[in-house]
């Protein structure tokens, strides 16, 4: 056979086979849409796995530029090729049974029913197999039968060619319906991130400090108050870890005298705290938005620790999700177990049941859904340290400048955020010729803490030039921020933050 011949009996077959791919196309988006209208984005999710398996098999190289130039945007892309090849992989189950299915003589219409009933077993089978979840399974199946249902449908015909188009185009349309559908639902199921101040008693000790952060917050538009709306969620996690909360435990092992186990009664029996505690992401831009405070509640770390009996000098902290970090026993002196966020339960994004706060590092390293204190004689590396970063060493010094405001009487007003970890805020100074002069911001109030940002902000008479406006911090201790910008990678972003404001 010639090479023409060949290539055109290869596109035939291809234009002949197009319609039962897409049918089965289809039915692996519906079985992944039907999967999470039933569970949400939670582990019994049938692409949970898989998104934990391509963010096993990713590259530290790739995660690293990911985290350096594409944020929050990496970890969409990253679950969407989750979806997608698992998607991809009942496809190819529905494909290989109905295809087997219509291998076989007999009545073209017995095959196509039988090719269904199959297919939707297999996707029940390979749905238990990945999710283990009875709901989730359930789910998956009927979202898959939909399209195969209306492929059968669209496919009672006469005229081969005209029912092939049609079992196509009805089961495509079909799952595209069910995916949008399942989006929706399954986006309710999940337990929002949260991070807000709750509506809490104001004569309650938890109400006081809310209302106090309230009060010494600075009105200015565009910035966030003292105590975040929106809190940034960071963790190597496509799909959260859920524990049960009566299920989970804490334990505390290693070079101790007396090991223990706690559980979720135990820690919230023990003497109650409540902290203002400020967190930011190492990998952020030097102006980013990962840099957040809340008011946690929770007991101190050294009720745990003392009653073991320490033997070590170093801690290994280790998570639900397979998330591990070192530290000094020294840095966890002034550590915290919590278990509530502004007024409510801590949010499942934020490390349910129980999270630990090390005050004056990077926000990542701060391990949530921890499950175990492993006492260490000898330092090890974390998590994020073995791929080349350096989140236990103490936060940088910022200033961000997020609000640029025109006042009713000309005048323009510059604000945001300055955060220097334990050694707190001391000054903020704003240049509005690009640095050659400079000036005093207004501060707010400090809050309670050690760990702890503060706003600033700045009104001037508007030059009505196009102008630079930069920002640098002084730390409590007297020490100004570097000036020199330096990336992320791998002790986190520092520089001076500027603005080009136009008249």
């Amino acid at each position: 056979m010639n090479p023409s011949a060949r290539a055109g009996t290869v596109a035939d077959a291809v234009r002949a086979s197009a319609p039962a791919m897409l049918v089965a196309l289809a039915a692996g988006v519906g079985a992944v849409a039907g999967s999470f209208a039933a569970v949400g984005r939670v582990p019994a999710f049938v692409a949970a796995p898989v998104a934990r398996l391509v963010v096993a098999t990713t590259p530290d190289v790739v995660i690293r530029y990911s985290i350096l130039l594409l944020g929050s945007l990496g970890d969409g892309i990253a679950f969407a090729m989750a979806l997608a090849v698992t998607a991809l992989l009942f496809a190819a189950v529905v494909w290989t049974v109905r295809r087997a299915a219509a291998a076989t003589d007999g009545d073209r219409l017995d095959a196509a029913v039988a090719g269904t009933a199959l297919s939707l077993v297999a996707v029940l089978v390979l749905a238990v197999a990945l999710a283990g979840d009875a709901a989730s399974a359930v789910g998956a199946t009927v979202g898959a039968a939909l399209p195969l249902g209306v492929a059968a449908l669209a496919g009672r015909s006469t005229e081969p060619t005209s029912a092939a188009r049609r079992t196509a185009l009805g089961s495509l349309a079909a799952a595209v319906g069910l995916a949008l559908a399942g989006g929706v639902i399954g986006s309710r199921r999940t337990v929002p991130a949260g991070g807000g101040a709750s509506t809490v008693p104001a004569d309650s000790a938890v109400g006081r400090l809310l209302e106090l952060a309230r009060d010494r917050s600075l009105d200015v538009a565009g910035i966030e108050p003292l105590v975040s709306e929106r809190f940034y969620e960071v963790d190597i996690n496509q799909v959260d870890p859920d524990p049960d909360r009566d299920e989970w435990t804490l334990s505390v092992t290693g070079a101790v005298e007396t090991p223990g186990e706690y559980s979720y009664d135990d820690i919230t029996s023990m003497p109650v705290e409540h902290r203002f505690n400020t967190l930011r992401c190492v990998g952020e831009s030097l102006n980013g938005m990962k840099m957040d405070n809340a008011l946690w509640t929770g007991t101190p770390l050294t009720r745990i620790l003392d009653d073991a009996g320490l033997q070590g000098d170093y801690v290994m902290m280790r998570a639900a999700d397979g998330f591990y970090e070192e530290f000094s026993v020294s840095a966890l002196r002034n550590g915290f177990l919590a278990w509530g966020m502004n007024g409510a339960d801590l949010p499942r994004g934020h490390g349910a049941p129980v999270r630990a706060l090390i005050p004056g590092h990077w926000g990542e390293i701060n391990v949530k859904w921890l499950t175990e204190i492993e006492i260490l004689d000898e330092e090890m590396e974390g998590y994020w340290e073995e791929r080349g970063w350096h989140g236990t060493g103490p936060v940088n010094t910022v200033a961000k400048l997020h609000a640029v405001n025109r006042l009713d009487d000309g005048r323009i007003e510059v604000g945001g955020h300055a955060y220097a970890g334990t050694r707190g805020v001391d000054r903020v100074e704003v240049s509005v010729d690009g640095g050659d002069t400079w000036t005093d911001a207004e501060l707010s109030e400090p809050l309670p803490g050690d760990d702890v940002w503060r706003q600033w902000v700045h009104r001037y008479d508007a030059p009505g030039t196009d102008h630079e406006v930069v920002v640098r911090a002084t730390d409590g201790t007297g020490t100004l921020q570097p000036e020199d910008e330096r990336n992320a990678f791998p002790n986190g972003p520092s520089g001076w933050v500027s603005r080009t404001v136009r008249a």
